[in-house]
């Protein structure tokens, strides 16, 4: 699955709104749609901190994307 695919799955699943998940990780809500859309990637350090938030291991995330 597509990294922007699995991050709105996952927002969803902890009960995120987009501006909730942008706050707890710190970026723009703006951000968190460009990357569900597949517009871009979030940088590592965002990819930290979107494992911390859903909390997984980095296992459990990298295993779901293609």
């Amino acid at each position: 699955m597509k990294i922007g695919h699995y991050i709105r799955e996952l927002r969803r699943e902890k009960g995120y709104t987009q501006a909730q998940l942008a706050k707890e990780i710190g970026v723009s809500q703006k951000a968190i749609d460009y990357w569900e859309r597949d517009v871009n990637e979030p940088k590592l350090s965002y990819i930290i901190a979107l494992v911390k938030a859903f909390d997984l291991t980095y296992d459990e995330f990298f295993s779901e994307i293609e």
